[in-house]
């Protein structure tokens, strides 16, 4: 985007945030060891190589000159988001809550051109994803080149990249913190309330804008979609540094591929009990389980001989409070997984083998 001044109403940066309990252990080295082979003795310097240096530096660039350009800055009424150019067709990827209610859209390409006007194709909120469909296909739009995100590994370097408060063509840079993780996010502010699993957590600065843009490994491939930023509760709810969520690219491209085939999502991927439900409270007024309320007719609950008003308190080994607890752990499983699910009924413990189904 053209950095020039110009006059425009406020814009709002969309990026969701996931408030999570952090607890810090410090860790304290025993006296009088011998150093582990290849450590440095204390009072020396470790001398690092400038010619690793400067190939560490030269992999940033080039990661960056290969898949900035497939970035973009996305505006939706007073919203700013990020996203990813999906092919050569003008179609892009983004957050469902980028979009959100939102039907036609400017969008800003890494060439600085004047923002072209897109179209939504579908979104789907159950996983906070969406494609958008430029409404022409502009000369040199770069697609990206999408990884395995079942290859990540904690520890590998990547780059974050979108328009953080605005700022178009935004790089920030850390590591793969943990994988495998399972996130909410709240219902309010702009956000699906959607339960996501497998998550990617980064220590990549991701800030309000970065949501749907890019995380990016050092092969220039795209392994997720900063979606989410932690904060901490015990800090008044202000950022958690460090902490950040995105949803992996096997999935991105699962979603988009149906959606730009079909127009929906005609095979999530995600596991179902086949209920409603509501979270029920104990004497104390503490979350205690999840009340079935409603069983579809045929659905995996049903043939396990689920019924009305069970409390569901166990799915597998994870403990069921709340109805953002069920999902998290249906999150965990695949359609036609058996687990065990137990509950009581009219104060009698019970438990049933559930053939999980499909959202």
């Amino acid at each position: 985007m053209d950095d020039a001044p110009r006059t425009r109403p406020p814009v709002r940066r969309n990026l969701l945030v996931v408030t999570v309990a952090i607890s810090l252990t410090a860790l304290v080295a025993g006296c009088g060891k011998e150093p582990a082979p290849g450590a440095v003795p204390a009072g020396s310097t470790r001398v690092t190589s400038p010619k690793a240096v400067n190939e560490l530096q030269t992999d940033y660039e080039t990661v960056i000159r290969n898949v900035l350009p497939s970035v973009v800055q996305i505006e939706t009424g007073d919203s700013l988001g990020s996203g990813v150019v999906y092919d050569n067709k003008g179609h892009l990827i983004t957050n469902a809550h980028v979009i959100d209610s939102g039907q036609t859209f400017q969008v800003t390409i890494a060439t600085g051109e004047e923002p072209i006007p897109a179209k939504l194709v579908s979104a789907y909120p159950e996983q906070d994803l969406a494609v958008l469909r430029l409404d022409r296909v502009p000369t040199g739009l770069k697609p990206a080149n999408f990884g395995d995100s079942t290859k990540v590994e904690v520890g590998q370097i990547v780059l974050a990249m979108g328009s953080p408060l605005g700022l178009s063509g935004s790089v920030t840079q850390g590591i793969v913190s943990a994988v495998g993780r399972t996130v909410t996010e709240s219902s309010s502010g702009g956000g699906t309330g959607a339960t996501i699993g497998n998550m990617v957590q980064t220590s990549a600065a991701i800030n309000p804008g970065n949501s749907g843009g890019a995380l990016v490994n050092l092969d220039s491939e795209v392994i997720g979609i900063p979606t989410l930023a932690a904060t901490d509760p015990d800090l008044g709810n202000s950022a958690a540094p460090g902490i950040g969520f995105a949803i992996p690219s096997s999935m991105v491209r699962t979603v988009a591929d149906q959606i730009i085939e079909n127009g929906r999502v005609t095979d999530s991927g995600r596991a179902a009990l086949g209920i409603t439900a509501r979270t029920v409270l104990d004497d104390n007024y503490q979350p205690a389980g999840t009340a079935v309320v409603e069983v579809e007719k045929g659905g995996p609950a049903d043939r396990a001989g689920l019924r009305p008003n069970d409390i569901i308190t166990k799915i597998g080994s994870a403990q069921i409070t709340t109805i953002t607890s069920l999902a998290e752990a249906l999150a965990s499983e695949s359609p036609g997984d058996k687990v065990t699910v137990v509950y009581t009924r009219a104060g009698e413990r019970g438990t049933a083998q559930v053939t999980l189904g499909e959202i």
